[in-house]
């Protein structure tokens, strides 16, 4: 069953963010299982809603791709990360891609 995961970070900035997006390259070379990401920023830090395909999925790519590249930016502190089972999804005529 697909989960949505809802991640906060405190402290994390944009720059840290790009950072280990580059690194990770989750755009070009999605992790297994990973159906839509999407993040955004405010005053307390990150914040990030995903749709996995299992919950195991997001583990697997956070333990593996995501954690190197978030120590190798200096990115402190432990998210807050949350899982709940996706009900219905909806993606609008005419968008994809990253933004």
């Amino acid at each position: 069953m697909a989960m949505v995961m809802s991640m906060r970070w405190a402290g994390v900035t944009p720059e840290q963010y790009d950072t280990v997006r580059d690194a990770v390259d989750w755009e070009e070379v999605p992790g297994v299982g990973g159906q839509v990401h999407v993040a955004w920023f405010d005053d307390q830090g990150l914040h990030v809603t995903d749709v996995w395909e299992s919950q195991q999925a997001f583990e697997a790519f956070f333990t593996e791709r995501l954690a190197p590249a978030v120590q190798k930016a200096g990115i402190a502190g432990i998210p807050e990360t949350g899982f709940s089972p996706l009900h219905r999804r909806f993606v609008a005529p005419g968008v994809s891609g990253a933004a």
